[in-house]
C-alpha cells in the first residue's frame, strides 16, 4: 500500500524511528477503512520520494497500533503530525493539500524539495 520511500511506523518502532530521529519525520495516522486516508496516500508517497534524505515520511495504521495513536490523542483520521527531535512541530487533522505539508517540511529542512 505504501510507496517505495514511505516508511511503515508501528508501536514497536515509533520511539526509535520517529521520536529519536535527528531528521524531521512526517507521520500519517490512518486506517484501511478510512476513505479520506486512501485519498491522502498518494500525496504521502510523493512527499516520501521528494524528501528522501532530508526527512522521513511514513504511515502508522491506527487500528494495528492503538498505543501510539492514543499517546498522541488521535481522534480523527487522517491526522498527519510533523515531528522534529521528538517534539510535535505541526499537526494536520483531515485531508490537507500537499502544499501545506511541503511548507512545514521546507521550514525544517531549509530547502524546497522537487
Amino acid at each position: 500500500m505504501a510507496g517505495p520511500n514511505t516508511l511503515e511506523f508501528s508501536d514497536a518502532n515509533f520511539d526509535n524511528d520517529v521520536l529519536k530521529s535527528e531528521q524531521p519525520v512526517l507521520v500519517d495516522f490512518w486506517a484501511v477503512w478510512c476513505g479520506p486516508c486512501r485519498m491522502l496516500a498518494p500525496t504521502i508517497d510523493e512527499l516520501a520520494t521528494e524528501y528522501a534524505g532530508k526527512a522521513k515520511v511514513g504511515k502508522l495504521d491506527t487500528d494495528n497500533n492503538r498505543n501510539t495513536a492514543m499517546k498522541f490523542s488521535i481522534s480523527a483520521i487522517p491526522t498527519v503530525i510533523l515531528f522534529h527531535k521528538g517534539q510535535i512541530v505541526k499537526k494536520f487533522v483531515g485531508l490537507q493539500p500537499k502544499r501545506e505539508f511541503k511548507a512545514a517540511l521546507d521550514n525544517l529542512t531549509g530547502a524546497a524539495a522537487g
